[in-house]
């Protein structure tokens, strides 16, 4: 049966990191696939971009949404918060009630089967990610969206990754692993471990899109640091995405996005239409 899911995201190239693979894989099962993103990333850190930022970093979405084989992109228009979330027209800090109800006539419209978001401490705890779990996990409530997962990392695993380069000295000096300790969720909470290797070609072009996001000030970034592994080694490293599903019970082993659905329900939705489709 045919899908209708929506990712939603807090800035350009999230997507690409965490949830491409599941976007491409669903795309290519016949499934429809909707990318929202809550701003354009404009406050990002970034090498010269030559044009307004968010402007350049809008049109690097859609070329990674082209990539994933998306139906339709949807930016919300908010403003980017930055890394401090003091951006006093930022999406962190907005109305939660107004910003829930834009997304759930959204998922009204689309007949939302699955809405994505992050877990509650927005992964690494961006404000701006942290609001997109609120508003989503609102907006999905308001619109009776059935099934709603938590995009997010396998800590244990992360952590594992992380402490052997950061002891052979083979990080940034500005790593503190530390960090990672309480970020993302662990191995135990985790419900879904999706296998994204048949497209992880998809997710390298999703993230080679974002061209702006390989630099930032001095230091070199994660997308661009993981672009410049081997394909092979691309393929095992970035071949798993993992997701919480909170209707589940912690642990709970599923492969697909899709799998265990849910009991059927009323549910006051209208075929979407792809005449506003911006992809």
């Amino acid at each position: 049966m045919r899908r209708t899911c929506v990712f939603f995201h807090a800035h350009p190239d999230d997507e690409a990191l965490l949830t491409a693979g599941t976007m491409a894989r669903l795309a290519a099962e016949g499934h429809r696939v909707v990318l929202v993103v809550a701003t354009a990333g404009e406050r990002g850190l970034t090498a010269e971009a030559g044009e307004p930022l968010g402007e350049v970093r809008t049109a690097e979405l859609h070329a990674s949404a082209r990539a994933l084989g998306c139906h339709r992109v949807v930016l919300l228009g908010y403003e980017d918060s930055g890394l401090d979330g003091a951006a006093p027209g930022g999406f962190a800090r907005a109305d939660l009630a107004t910003a829930a109800a834009e997304l759930a006539e959204l998922l009204r419209q689309e007949g939302a089967d699955l809405l994505t978001v992050y877990d509650p401490a927005g992964g690494y705890g961006h404000p701006d990610h942290v609001q997109v779990h609120r508003v989503g996990v609102e907006a999905a409530r308001l619109a009776g969206t059935p099934v709603v997962l938590e995009a997010t990392v396998d800590r244990d695993l992360l952590l594992r990754a992380l402490r052997p380069i950061t002891r052979w000295r083979l990080a940034p000096r500005a790593l503190d692993v530390t960090r990672f300790e309480t970020a993302y969720a662990g191995r135990a909470e985790i419900t879904h471990r999706v296998d994204v290797r048949a497209h992880t070609r998809a997710k390298r072009a999703s993230m080679a899109a974002h061209a702006t996001q390989t630099t930032g000030g001095d230091s070199v970034r994660t997308l661009a640091a993981l672009l410049r592994l081997p394909r092979p080694l691309f393929r095992r490293v970035m071949g798993t995405e993992w997701y919480v599903r909170r209707d589940l019970p912690p642990g709970t082993a599923l492969g697909h996005p899709l799998d265990h659905w849910p009991e059927p329900r009323p549910r006051v939705a209208a075929p979407a239409t792809d005449a506003a489709a911006g992809v």
